[in-house]
């Protein structure tokens, strides 16, 4: 991809991390900056007034409905929301049928859905921009919302160390692709048979991604430990074997410790204290969990823009 932002250009999607370039991803949390400044000091900015996002869940949500919700709104534009179950999505229609249509009324769709093949599918017959808000393999809006947080508070990501302790999941596959893009290290660490897919990571170097069995040393020297619930939605049905393999995985106040003197904690929620994380971590002076959750707010504000305004 190019080292220059492009003005115009064909239909851009933000299915992976990695459909944007590192110049990309820079503007788009800068301008991020921009909008959260105004959005604090109520000043209004309306740049997709007239523009509307349909809102597709095949996955339920609270943080992604509100955040791209709320944000559309305060842009100036409209949304429809739209549930696979008062859909034709519902009803077996082909997908390439349903992108046909929905993005011939809309200016814009973000879709939460199960396999990430779905979302490709329904990108490659859209019209219009489309958004990941999540699927199995990827979560790109989160890690927008949490490298911008990280920046807030301690400036550039380029050359620090992410600690994620937890399973090879949505999260952890688009840590590693934003390390790769943006120049920092994650360090990962998960109970055996737990771990990361090649398929999803490919070949990063150790610059980029180190594997760690015990989780404590997963954590020495890092500026960041994040971590996710130990049993993803679609998993329920093996979340009393996972509570027995994940014990270990808590996120602790001695893990903190091992940290760097600031480093932060984050968790793009729900939590649930006692399980992932201990309640002394979430709720003490490291966690910005709440300044991360609202941060999808922004990033995503700056993200619709940016696929249909390109920059400004």
């Amino acid at each position: 991809m190019a080292d220059t932002l492009p003005t115009t250009g064909p239909l851009r999607h933000f299915l992976q991390f990695k459909d944007f370039s590192k110049q990309e991803i820079q503007y788009i949390l800068e301008r991020a900056r921009l909008i959260k400044t105004k959005f604090k000091q109520y000043k209004p900015h309306h740049t997709l007034h007239d523009r509307t996002l349909a809102m597709i869940f095949e996955k339920a949500s609270t943080r992604t409905r509100v955040s791209f919700e709320a944000g559309m709104y305060q842009l100036g534009g409209e949304v429809i929301h739209i549930t696979a179950s008062d859909s034709q999505l519902g009803r077996s229609e082909p997908i390439e049928d349903t992108a046909r249509v929905i993005s011939r009324m809309v200016d814009i769709v973000m879709i939460r859905t199960f396999e990430q093949s779905r979302i490709e599918r329904f990108a490659a017959h859209s019209r219009v921009p489309v958004i990941n808000g999540l699927t199995n393999e990827y979560h790109p809006c989160q890690i927008l919302a949490d490298i911008f947080t990280f920046i807030e508070h301690h400036g550039s990501i380029e050359g620090k160390t992410v600690a994620w302790i937890g399973d090879g999941n949505n999260m952890s596959y688009t840590w590693v692709q934003a390390a790769e893009i943006l120049g920092f290290k994650v360090n990962f660490s998960a109970p055996s048979g737990y771990g990361l897919d090649p398929v999803h990571t490919g070949n990063p170097g150790s610059n980029v991604l180190e594997v760690f069995s015990d989780p404590l040393k997963a954590c020495e020297g890092a500026h960041l430990i994040t971590t996710d619930v130990w049993t993803s939605m679609g998993f329920e049905e093996e979340n009393e074997q996972r509570k027995k393999d994940f014990s270990n995985w808590k996120v602790t106040s001695q893990m903190m410790s091992a940290a760097q003197p600031n480093a932060l904690f984050m968790h793009c929620l729900p939590a649930h204290r006692g399980e992932e994380v201990d309640a002394d971590v979430i709720d003490g002076p490291q966690s910005v969990v709440w300044d991360e959750a609202e941060n999808r707010l922004h990033v995503q504000k700056a993200l619709m823009e940016f696929l249909l305004l390109g920059p400004q």
